[in-house]
């Protein structure tokens, strides 16, 4: 069987941005009966429910691997009877990418952009605020369940975290409730920030959801503040974060925190109905 860890570094390395998402690895990690795995020499094809990845390593590149693993996962969704929409993401927007799916029937359909700030850029000092922010702390699950499915209902992927899938993500080696920040009142919260520290030197806003019901308080960038001074804390010197290309409310937020987005920092997802 193919190395994936290695597989996936390889294309990291060569492409600059990772070909498999957090979900990707949770389902492999703690739900292995959930993918279906297709290989090639060089090659893997991955479909978790309705949803495909694909990685090629940089010297197999140019020699049909990737639309073979692409025929051989829609074939067998097809012989399996799956008729709804498949989605796929190209992680950093390759060209070869777009010809693939367009040669399938895959349409584009969302842009998520990475924006990246330096943590030697002066940060803004916190807002006054009457809301008070701690870390999170054994017994806030609930809460922070309810705030995420209010804040992310119209959100594909990070609305449907439940319980279970908040344990898995809770028990990845990242995990530290010191960087998991909530803003309460009383026993209702409000919202919160949960950065990631990936290694050392990087740090990522990773989500911040604000109840619907606290929202014109200004607890977004109350929050997304705090993380930032946490991570900075850290000693981390770039903290990254992902948005949706189209949302330019929160583009403009962290445009004015100092975050930026070059144009190789994109991903796009595909459909084919």
């Amino acid at each position: 069987m193919t190395d994936l860890e290695a597989l996936a570094a390889a294309a990291e390395s060569a492409d600059g941005a990772a070909p498999l998402d957090e979900a990707t690895w949770l389902a492999l990690r703690h739900r292995p009966d959930s993918v279906q795995r297709f290989e090639r020499e060089g090659g893997v094809a991955l479909v978790i429910g309705d949803e495909l990845t694909l990685v090629v390593h940089p010297d197999a590149r140019g020699r049909g691997v990737g639309t073979s693993l692409l025929d051989e996962a829609l074939d067998a969704r097809a012989g399996g009877g799956r008729t709804g929409q498949l989605s796929a993401w190209s992680h950093g927007h390759h060209p070869a990418a777009d010809r693939l799916a367009a040669s399938r029937g895959f349409a584009k359909v969302r842009e998520l952009w990475v924006m990246r700030r330096a943590t030697a850029d002066p940060l803004p000092e916190l807002p006054a605020s009457d809301v008070p922010v701690r870390s999170f702390r054994p017994g806030d699950e609930a809460e922070l369940l309810r705030v995420n499915a209010a804040a992310f209902a119209h959100h594909p992927e990070q609305g449907s975290m439940d319980a279970a899938n908040l344990a898995e993500r809770m028990a990845e080696p990242w995990f530290s409730p010191d960087g998991l920040l909530v803003a309460t009142d009383g026993e209702r919260m409000l919202g919160f920030h949960w950065t990631k520290q990936h290694s050392a030197a990087l740090g990522e806003v990773y989500v911040v959801g604000i109840d619907p019901g606290a929202q014109g308080r200004g607890l977004g960038k109350l929050l997304t503040l705090a993380g930032l001074h946490h991570l900075a804390g850290l000693g981390v010197a770039e903290v990254l974060l992902y948005v949706e290309s189209d949302n330019a409310p929160a583009v403009a937020v962290y445009s004015g925190l100092g975050f930026a987005h070059a144009a190789a920092d994109t991903h796009v997802m595909y459909e084919r109905a």
